[in-house]
């Protein structure tokens, strides 16, 4: 194997100035870096990065922590989140704590162990109390953590309005809004409370149905879906993630309720699952994309020593289907 010494040898330099070459550090003439590279190249030298991580007190790795790959939403926002890291030449570890609560305590031991070098947390949990007092840079993805760690998540009074605003187009006379696990502190509660704060103001009846907490199989969508229906017969409007809509408009065709005819849906999202069925769902699309940049740009300044604050946020598009 080729080393450091072997290199400096072949270019005929200390083999400290072969570690500034590599680190980019340090002044080093433009005739003995082009040494150096020649030298790497006739020898085939590939510099181990784990010595180079440990030389800058870096491992170029930051942690992830989702509640699950599977899930539309989540799904998007990991390979978004992987792109965005690659880009600033970053790496990607990923937690995912469905079914597996002890996975994220030993995701942020390895933080505190500093073998990544930063975490973005947009998991579910509902003990948050291990990100307490810790030194190491994180950034929470639409999740409310502590004071401590700033937040990045998507204008969700903004996508409530959104909302509001393609129901009253049309005369509903009872929504229903599929809500997450009350025990969640999330943002994005906050698209349910302004939808229902606009349309009562219209005189339209609003109800709520929570979904179980960290569930995310299919089945358990369409449970609560058949769940709605049962509770509220009367329903002619409905609000939720994109998969509770999905779930709720087969379970309506099943009863032979038209979209939009019989009741109208807006799902809350706006992945592929929305746009890719036989009927696009009408949805408020989530910027994962820009989301994504945007929490890497900030860890990575936590990581470089910058004091952030946050929080930011950035405003959602309403998507047209048949559905509203």
């Amino acid at each position: 194997m080729v080393r450091i010494k072997d290199v400096a040898k072949a270019a005929g330099v200390a083999p400290s100035t072969v570690s500034l070459v590599l680190n980019k550090k340090g002044y080093v003439s433009v005739a003995t870096r082009k040494k150096v590279e020649a030298a790497m190249a006739e020898l085939n030298y590939i510099p181990s990065e784990v010595a180079r991580n440990l030389s800058l007190s870096r491992t170029n790795t930051i942690g992830v922590v989702m509640p699950s790959a599977a899930h539309p939403f989540f799904g998007e926002v990991i390979e978004a989140l992987e792109a965005a890291l690659y880009e600033q030449h970053y790496k990607m570890v990923l937690c995912c704590t469905h079914d597996n609560g002890e996975t994220e305590r030993n995701f942020v031991d390895m933080l505190k162990r500093r073998t990544m070098d930063g975490i973005i947390m947009g998991a579910h949990s509902l003990d948050v109390s291990l990100y307490d007092n810790i030194k190491q840079p994180i950034v929470a993805f639409d999740r409310f953590i502590n004071n401590d760690i700033p937040i990045i998540h998507c204008d969700h009074e903004y996508g409530g309005r959104l909302a509001a605003e393609a129901f009253l187009q049309h005369k509903c006379h009872h929504l229903v809004e599929i809500i997450g696990h009350h025990a969640v502190k999330s943002p994005a509660n906050a698209y349910h409370r302004v939808c229902a704060e606009l349309l009562q103001a219209h005189g339209i009846k609003v109800d709520t149905i929570e979904r179980p907490w960290n569930e995310v199989s299919y089945q358990s969508f369409l449970t609560v879906a058949n769940r709605l229906f049962t509770v509220y017969p009367d329903v002619d409007a409905i609000l939720g993630s994109d998969l509770s809509v999905s779930a709720c408009l087969q379970v309506a065709k099943s009863k032979g309720l038209r979209a939009p005819q019989d009741i109208r849906m807006v799902a809350y999202d706006g992945t592929l699952v929305t746009q890719m069925g036989l009927e696009p769902i009408t949805a408020i699309r989530q910027p994962v994309r820009d989301l994504a940049k945007l929490a890497v740009q900030k860890v990575i300044e936590r990581i470089e020593g910058k004091e952030i604050d946050g929080p930011w946020m950035i405003k959602p598009q309403l998507l047209r289907g048949t559905t509203c």
